[in-house]
């Protein structure tokens, strides 16, 4: 399963990053670029759209269904996805139209959308309720690991215009994948008596009454959904300052994102061997403080001009230097804040997704990872409309992109000041 899941992230964090990079058009005047066009947030819109469409039956199917089943399935229509992956990118590499690799990226959100609930709605199925904190630690640190490889790939390859060459090994990984999911443990249909409802597209009335008598549980709904909404806007944030404010390129921008990956994945790691059987929200405390104030770091604007050895066409091609730039850190002093920043991230996302996971019935456990992946993801859906907002506000202003972060860390802020769930064991125990 840990395999299955590193591959298909791996995937899909390949193509979104290149997807989202190619969407940061710099716009030129009489024949110099000015200040390039960032499309970020319609990229995130289409990825995102997906989710909200198809997570409800997908549930309903986790449900119903053996997971383990839906999961091969997901991992075959992988390979036709990246496949026409390949096609797109060939169309703009002769056309520089992105409508095709678009498409693409509508149906990778829509594979991820059935993939997810048999994901994570598997593991309390082949696990102990113990397991489950190391569990997840292990499958959301090979996430973010994946995460990490993806994305600095798509920023190498990016740069050196080898888009092909992602294509392929696009493909090649969908294949291993699909032949990584028949070595996923066998399990049989949580519920296979559930009945097609319309309601199963949205949220289940069974599903709402559980929420309602389940404040605990809906809470950290409400706040998970929050929390991407945030981080829906992090690494759009992250290329918008690396290609316009320190104005690095495609390669070392996508550095700085996969070290957020990095700091995500160890903070994974050590929230799952901290909490030792416990869903522990004293994790959860320290990771959203944490967060805050690495974001503000972030943050904070620079007054110089960025500085670098200049090609013939007055192209800046090599690293700005400490302090230079818009943005008041520079690139290489931005990397370990982004580090501590993914840290606390994975501190954060550990016993919240534990608790949402754990929590729930055996026959509702499928049906309530699709209405958290519902939720997260009205939460990403709306860090579109955000970002494409405060994107075009400080662009009209004209303040350094790094301002994006001050306002992340702001909307970030009442979770710190207002969410103090109780510490409580994994196995779904009253709060």
């Amino acid at each position: 399963m840990n395999i299955t899941q590193f591959l298909g992230a791996f995937n899909d964090n390949l193509f979104k990053q290149l997807v989202l990079l190619l969407s940061i058009a710099a716009v030129k005047a009489g024949g110099q670029e000015i200040d390039p066009e960032d499309d970020q947030w319609l990229a995130m819109i289409v990825f995102a759209a997906p989710f909200l469409m198809f997570t409800g039956f997908a549930g309903y199917l986790s449900d119903k269904f053996s997971k383990r089943k839906i999961i091969v399935i997901c991992k075959f229509a992988e390979i036709a996805v990246m496949a026409l992956g390949g096609l797109g990118f060939y169309v703009y590499s002769q056309s520089g139209s992105l409508v095709l690799p678009y498409v693409v990226l509508f149906l990778m959100g829509a594979h991820s959308a059935f993939f997810g609930p048999g994901k994570y709605g598997i593991l309390p199925e082949m696990l102990r309720e113990r397991d489950l904190p190391r569990a997840n630690g292990s499958m959301l640190m090979l996430t973010f690991l994946a995460i990490i490889f993806g994305t600095a790939l798509a920023g190498i390859l990016l740069e050196g215009g080898r888009l092909y060459i992602a294509s392929a090994c696009s493909v090649g990984i969908a294949v291993i994948g699909a032949a990584a999911s028949f070595l996923v443990r066998p399990v049989p249909p949580a519920n296979p008596q559930l009945k097609f409802e319309s309601s199963a597209l949205t949220v289940p009335p069974d599903m709402r009454q559980m929420l309602a008598a389940d404040r605990p549980l809906l809470a950290a709904l409400l706040v998970s959904s929050i929390f991407w909404l945030m981080a829906g806007m992090v690494p759009s944030a992250v290329n918008a300052l690396g290609k316009i404010d320190l104005q690095v390129g495609d390669a070392y921008t996508s550095y700085m994102t996969a070290m957020i990956g990095v700091g995500i994945a160890v903070g994974c790691v050590i929230g799952g061997i901290v909490s030792k059987g416990q869903v522990d929200f004293r994790l959860l405390r320290i990771g959203v403080i944490g967060m805050v104030i690495c974001l503000l770091v972030v943050g904070i604007p620079g007054g110089g001009d960025v500085v670098g050895v200049k090609d013939a066409e007055g192209a800046i091609v090599s690293l700005p230097g400490f302090g230079e730039g818009r943005q008041w850190l520079g690139y290489w002093p931005s990397m370990p804040v982004l580090l501590f920043l993914g840290l606390s991230t994975g501190l954060f996302a550990v016993p919240l997704q534990v608790f949402m996971q754990s929590r729930p019935p055996e026959d509702k456990k499928g049906r309530m990872i699709a209405v958290m992946n519902q939720a997260n993801w009205i939460g990403v859906l709306a860090s579109a409309g955000i970002y494409f907002v405060l994107s075009r506000l400080v662009k009209i202003v004209e303040w350094p992109r790094s301002t994006l972060f001050i306002a992340i860390a702001v909307m970030t802020l009442p979770i710190a000041l207002f969410y103090h769930p109780k510490h409580e064991p994994a196995d779904g125990a009253k709060a």
